[in-house]
């Protein structure tokens, strides 16, 4: 199995290794050292060196950060991790707090003493982060101090290494363009930004541009490395050693200089010695990075990854990949659904064994390559906590008249997925099927959408949620993120969230669409599809093109927890060509012995 399920942390995590962590920052004088959930590349999902958060604190949360002082200690998280939070880091030892009501920068601000030297390593946090970190030094009076090494991994005895597997290419017949093509278009994108060079530091950008694969990372399949491309499309790569073989020159070409990652720094003090211009994602480069340039004599210009956009707009070739990794992924989880509805309705089954079961219905396709993340198998209560991962601390059976919520996806070579249905087990109450009506009916007002060009997904969020708004409810997380193509199931630049950037949505960008709704300790209810950004198209008497979503996800929405008289007659022709879709596609993939289950499944409402 991909996924393990022994506990990765406990609440003693805290009270065992923060007086070894203030040890080490006494050596170095520090009254407070930040900790972010960040690895020295920004990835959402981090190599398991790198969880210095999680040694310090005990969450395990793949968002969130850490304050320690002398005394003191608070962990930040976002909604998403409410509840884990208060159940893995121990309030004898932290306080909690909002990521995004009270970021690190605002609660020093607040509470970090005048005088105070409060560290941070300059290879976790980029530029932009360092200059609200400044800010809030000159509000409350500290001293921000850049740590030449970090004190957790001085203190962390058992630290583990650093991944050193192999980058792999990663055919055209699936990137739908060749490595020099992108290079060529992106150079030309640096040139007119008027730099010489930019620094990629982005493990999914540098992916996408060298077209390359690997596993550094767990769930996401990156090579950990970094690259520098110049304005005439050469380009320098700089990777471990060990992670090249003799495929990789070959399939990179003439035009990319293959070099040791620890060769970067020397290769930044050159372009600053000849006074180059250099574009640097001051949202994604470690700010060493960018100090470095500017003490050795370079211009930095600050600009957005120049891949970032052009990764996110799928071609076709990638968007035809996405189509055919979800026909056969929606069979393995229509298979799971029926396994579910037959075999797991009497409480004999646990969390831990439907979460093997789905792995195992995916891996019988013969394609995949791993879980896209683990899957969030939540029973009852469990279901509520929105990023519930599952351990066998936590395993709870699935019991009779309960709701059960799974969210998982899948890596293909041609697309990565990722989806979450909500079932009943036994019956369900009226409560549980009216909100799950509410939900469907935010989910569905979104995928039917029609909008104009320059549109963001911050004006579309709320469009999601109207249907629990008007009953006074409403969920902690965002409603869409985007999605790679067999690479991060999470990707900006595009997002639909009340607090997203203004990036306007395109044709050719996939995102998810998981509007919900959380009961503490009682039940969730999330309804996950995902959906690509359809070319604008002139609506019959209208004045404008507008642009759609085509749903790409194939599996049944439950319909035992829908109750249709609360559907408008648009909302149950969307949710019956839905399914008849989803039949239609699937049938021919699926056993014939589930053939009668399936019909009822899809049936018209």
């Amino acid at each position: 199995m991909f996924q393990s399920f022994e506990p990765v942390s406990d609440r003693s995590f805290a009270g065992r290794h923060l007086p070894l962590l203030r040890a080490e920052m006494a050596k170095q004088g520090l009254d407070g050292f930040i900790i972010p959930h960040d690895d020295e590349y920004q990835n959402e999902y981090i190599p398991e060196y790198a969880e210095r958060l999680m040694w310090a604190s005990g969450f395990s949360g793949s968002a969130g950060a850490a304050v320690v002082m002398t005394d003191r200690a608070v962990v930040f998280t976002d909604g998403r991790y409410t509840l884990q939070v208060r159940q893995q880091a121990d309030e004898a030892y932290f306080d909690y707090a909002d990521l995004v009501e009270t970021p690190p920068d605002r609660w020093l601000a607040e509470n970090a003493p005048p005088g105070a030297r409060i560290g941070y390593d300059p290879m976790l946090h980029t530029s932009a982060g360092v200059k609200r970190l400044r800010a809030a030094a000159d509000k409350a009076g500290f001293e921000l101090v850049a740590v030449a090494a970090n004190p957790v991994d001085a203190a962390w005895a058992d630290q583990p290494a650093r991944p050193l597997t192999p980058a792999t290419p990663h055919d055209v017949a699936f990137a739908g363009k060749s490595s020099a093509d992108k290079r060529q278009a992106i150079a030309a994108a640096i040139a007119d930004a008027g730099a010489d060079a930019a620094l990629i530091t982005a493990p999914p950008s540098i992916a996408w541009l060298f077209n390359i694969r690997g596993a550094d990372v767990a769930r996401t399949p990156l090579p950990l490395g970094r690259a520098i491309l110049h304005k005439d499309g050469k380009a320098r790569l700089f990777l471990a050693p060990e992670k090249v073989d003799n495929r990789l020159p070959a399939h990179l070409g003439d035009g990319v200089d293959l070099r040791a990652e620890t060769d970067l720094e020397r290769a930044l003090e050159d372009l600053g010695r000849a006074g180059a211009r250099i574009a640097v994602d001051p949202a994604l480069a470690p700010s060493k990075y960018a100090d470095d340039l500017r003490a050795a004599g370079a211009v930095v210009v600050e600009a957005s990854d120049p891949c970032a956009l052009p990764r996110a707009v799928k071609n076709e070739t990638e968007i035809n990949g996405a189509r055919a990794a979800h026909i056969r992924d929606g069979a393995a989880v229509t298979q799971f659904l029926h396994w579910l509805d037959t075999q797991a309705q009497d409480g004999g089954v646990d969390e831990i064994a439907a979460a093997q079961k789905l792995e195992s219905f995916r891996r019988a396709t013969g394609e995949l390559k791993d879980i896209s993340f683990d899957t969030i198998s939540g029973a009852g209560p469990h279901g509520a906590v929105v990023h519930y991962k599952v351990s066998t601390e936590t395993n709870r059976r699935l019991e009779p008249d309960s709701l059960y919520l799974v969210d998982s996806g899948g890596q293909y070579a041609d697309g990565t997925t990722d989806i979450t249905r909500t079932v009943p087990i036994g019956q369900a109450t009226d409560e549980m099927r009216l909100r799950f009506t509410q939900v469907l009916k935010g989910h569905i007002a979104l995928a039917r959408l029609r909008f104009p060009a320059g549109v963001s997904g911050a004006q579309l969020d709320a469009i999601a949620r109207r249907p629990l708004w008007e009953a006074g409810l409403d969920y902690d997380h965002g409603t869409g993120h985007g999605v790679g193509s067999f690479l991060g199931v999470h990707e900006g630049p595009q997002r639909i969230a009340k607090a997203a950037s203004g990036e306007p949505l395109k044709p050719g960008m996939i995102l998810s669409n998981e509007p919900g709704y959380y009961k503490t300790d009682a039940f969730g209810i999330r309804i996950e599809n995902l959906i690509v950004v359809t070319p604008a198209e002139p609506i019959a008497g209208g004045e404008r093109e507008m642009m759609g979503f085509e749903t790409i996800t194939l599996a049944p929405i439950n319909l035992d927890l829908v109750n249709a008289d609360l559907l408008t007659a648009d909302e149950r022709a969307w949710l019956n060509a839905y399914h008849a879709r989803v039949r239609e596609t699937l049938a021919p993939l699926l056993p014939p012995g589930i053939a009668d289950w399936f019909e009822n499944a899809t049936r018209a409402v």
